[in-house]
């Protein structure tokens, strides 16, 4: 009797990519712990198959769901600069997490901090990024750009302007970028694809502005999709997302 061939994976659209995913993706929307063990494994396995594809993944993971610097600030009265440092914090845990999930798919994992931490991960250094890259790993940046005042998506932003990504894939709750919010508007437009300018002029609310004009500057596209499609990384990557393109 034969072998059964092998399954054969589909060819991606993209060759280097960097994936930015929110805290709160991880955490269950009716409560419960910060990190929800099923999200966490079904985000690992569509990593896992996108890097089964031959894709080079850089993973930026935000911490809103276990801490967020500005509504600390707001509600707490944390001093901003230390409650971005907390937030930071957070993005460890949330990295430690991912990289827990991916090894024990058997996916080759290195977490990369801002923040030196060498107990707990390597510290980030571009050109040993690029060679874990190279070399088939699955790269998680964690600490954001180790700098408070800086968000996670401008973290993103910058590791795929330093890495020369070919795309910034912004991973959120709803599928695509409108002209309103969907969830308080039914009528809200949906664009498939917009300028730069037309984002900014329109003030979506696409990233924040640093990272928007680190991306802009340096002609990152980026895509938003759907994280809560269960194959919406995959097809994000073989370029079949339904999202909305900025570029």
């Amino acid at each position: 009797m034969k072998p059964a061939p092998a399954r054969s994976h589909p060819k991606p659209k993209y060759r280097r990519i960097v994936l930015k995913i929110s805290g709160e993706a991880l955490k269950n929307s009716a409560g419960g712990d910060p990190i929800d063990s099923e999200i966490l494994g079904r985000i690992c396995h569509q990593l896992k198959e996108v890097h089964d594809m031959g894709v080079q993944v850089g993973v930026v993971v935000g911490g809103g769901n276990i801490f967020r610097g500005l509504k600390g600030m707001t509600a707490q009265g944390t001093d901003r600069a230390t409650g971005d440092y907390m937030g930071m914090l957070a993005t460890v845990i949330n990295g430690l997490a991912l990289m827990d999930g991916l090894e024990k798919l058997g996916v080759e994992v290195r977490v990369m901090t801002a923040i030196p931490m060498d107990k707990v991960a390597e510290p980030y250094i571009l050109r040993r990024a690029l060679r874990h890259l190279e070399r088939g790993r699955l790269v998680i940046f964690v600490a954001g750009t180790g700098n408070p005042y800086f968000s996670t998506d401008t973290t993103a932003a910058l590791r795929a302007s330093e890495l020369g990504a070919q795309i910034l894939m912004k991973a959120t709750q709803v599928d695509g970028v409108y002209d309103k919010d969907p969830k308080k508007f039914p009528g809200a437009k949906k664009y498939t694809t917009i300028s730069y300018l037309d984002a900014l002029r329109q003030r979506l609310n696409v990233m924040d502005s640093a990272a928007f004009s680190l991306c802009l500057d340096n002609q990152v596209p980026i895509l938003v999709f759907n994280l809560n499609d269960p194959e919406g990384i995959r097809k994000a990557v073989l370029g079949q997302s339904t999202g909305t393109m900025v570029k």
